[in-house]
């Protein structure tokens, strides 16, 4: 059995050597989602994987998916990296993300039960901060007081999994719980103490304004509650920043995973509807530990098409019977909530913008398959707002919701792809779809999904 710590030889052998990272030759990678997420990134993941030696997970909560199929079986994946699929590995929770516990240790029971293997291969970072009941109540309750307030405009489209209030008492600081705080019974209790009393005014002055009623929490069981998660997690509990530069050090190879996609990133997505983290290839620094340095790929992973979950502008947006069509060909309900997908024609503006942020060495295109019977495609190269053409993204949400997309057309295939290997084998038309992806957002493609299993890729 592997084991994740150097052992004393490889760790003197690691100090006497100059600077690690991709100067080692050793290289590091990270998968990236540059739309609204959905694209796909747990099966990349899942395909790069036996490569690397650790799989980390830099950002988000449970309100992110990763679906991942192998052979007939597929696994829905929300907190837990994609590379538990693979008994070798190392999957890691950096200190960017936060923690549901309870769902966590369900997650991970459920894939146990699978015969996937969960014990010392999985580490969590004792800095992630802990997703707690108050935090959910306060996800849905501001979001339908906002939605009042506003006569119903504007709706973010939450999860409602807490994600976005434990980020902010994670800025707040004084009523966030960190991970490692849950092995310590007495201090638990304690904090939870004072941050329940401040969260019941808040709580309550909300479901005031939405006309519902207001349950008063129990702190003392619910410092009992979570300190029986810490008790179960403690086992899989470190700090996971000192684990991954030792690893580092020792020659294994990283492959960092987002959550998340780089158009609902908190700086550089299309704000306010966003998620609350950094999900682009820029979270990994803050969200692991480990430098931008030191990566060598990162591999951006887009959809032949566009899809988008919750509210916010999508220029792209087909809501007729082609969009109705990508939905039910793609598959396109959420992994996490079941919602149906909005689904448009790829935007090669915002993939081109989302490339850049994450420094992306590569693309991976996937669900070209679900395109096949379309004609024609349409690609957006550009967009006009009052019908002027605009330079670039726009960073104003409002602005982009008024952006008319500018379209290049091409002619489709009829043709199935899903039986393709080898990038010669696919359609004249799909491939110069592919080179026009190519062309536009001048980042090579090197990988292509043409179907939902493993064996369903294309290398380039």
């Amino acid at each position: 059995m592997s084991t994740l710590m150097p052992n004393p030889t490889e760790a003197s052998r690691a100090t006497n050597t100059a600077h690690k990272g991709p100067q080692t030759g050793v290289e590091h990678a990270a998968v990236v989602g540059l739309q609204w997420g959905d694209e796909g990134k747990g099966k990349i993941v899942d395909l790069l994987a036996p490569d690397f030696d650790l799989v980390i997970r830099y950002n988000g909560g449970a309100n992110a998916g990763h679906s991942v199929q192998v052979g007939d079986d597929r696994y829905a994946l929300h907190q837990v990296p994609s590379g538990i699929l693979y008994p070798d590995k190392h999957s890691v929770l950096g200190n960017g993300v936060v923690v549901d516990p309870g769902a966590l240790l369900g997650e991970i029971e459920g894939l146990r039960r699978r015969g996937v293997r969960v014990e010392d291969n999985l580490r969590i970072s004792d800095r992630a901060h802990v997703v707690f009941p108050y935090h959910q109540a306060e996800d849905l309750l501001r979001e339908q007081a906002i939605n009042h307030a506003r006569g119903g405009d504007s709706v973010i489209g939450t999860t409602g999994r807490g994600i976005g209030p434990c980020y902010a008492d994670k800025a707040l600081r004084s009523t966030a719980v960190r991970v490692g705080e849950l092995l310590d019974p007495d201090r638990l209790a304690e904090k939870l103490r004072y941050i329940v009393s401040v969260k019941e005014v808040v709580l309550a002055a909300l479901a005031k304004q939405c006309g519902q009623s207001f349950e008063p929490i129990d702190a003392a069981q619910l410092a009992k509650q979570y300190g029986a998660y810490g008790q179960a997690l403690r086992p899989h509990i470190t700090n996971t920043a000192t684990l991954l530069h030792d690893s580092i050090d020792a020659g294994r190879r990283l492959l960092f995973e987002g959550a998340n996609a780089t158009l609902l990133d908190i700086d550089h997505g299309t704000y306010p509807f966003v998620t609350s983290s950094n999900c682009s290839s820029l979270g990994i620094g803050t969200g692991t530990g480990v430098p931008g340095r030191n990566l060598a790929r990162v591999l951006g992973v887009v959809k032949a098409y566009a899809t988008r979950v919750g509210g916010g502008p999508m220029p792209t947006e087909l809501d007729d019977q082609t969009g109705e069509r990508i939905r039910k060909a793609g598959n396109e309900f959420g992994t996490t909530t079941g919602r149906p997908r909005r689904c448009g024609w790829l935007d090669l503006v915002a993939v081109k913008y989302t490339a850049r942020i994450s420094g992306a060495t590569e693309l991976c295109l996937t669900l070209l398959d679900v395109l096949s019977g379309l004609d024609p495609l349409k690609l957006c190269v550009g967009y006009r707002v009052g019908g002027q053409a605009i330079d670039g993204f726009p960073s104003d949400a409002a602005v982009l919701a008024e952006a008319e997309p500018v379209y290049e057309q091409m002619p489709g295939f009829s043709e199935p792809i899903t039986d393709c290997t080898s990038i010669d084998r696919l359609p004249p038309n799909a491939m110069a779809y592919v080179r026009r992806i190519e062309e536009h957002v001048g980042v090579p493609v090197r990988m292509i999904g043409v179907g939902p299993r493993r064996d369903q890729a294309i290398h380039a």
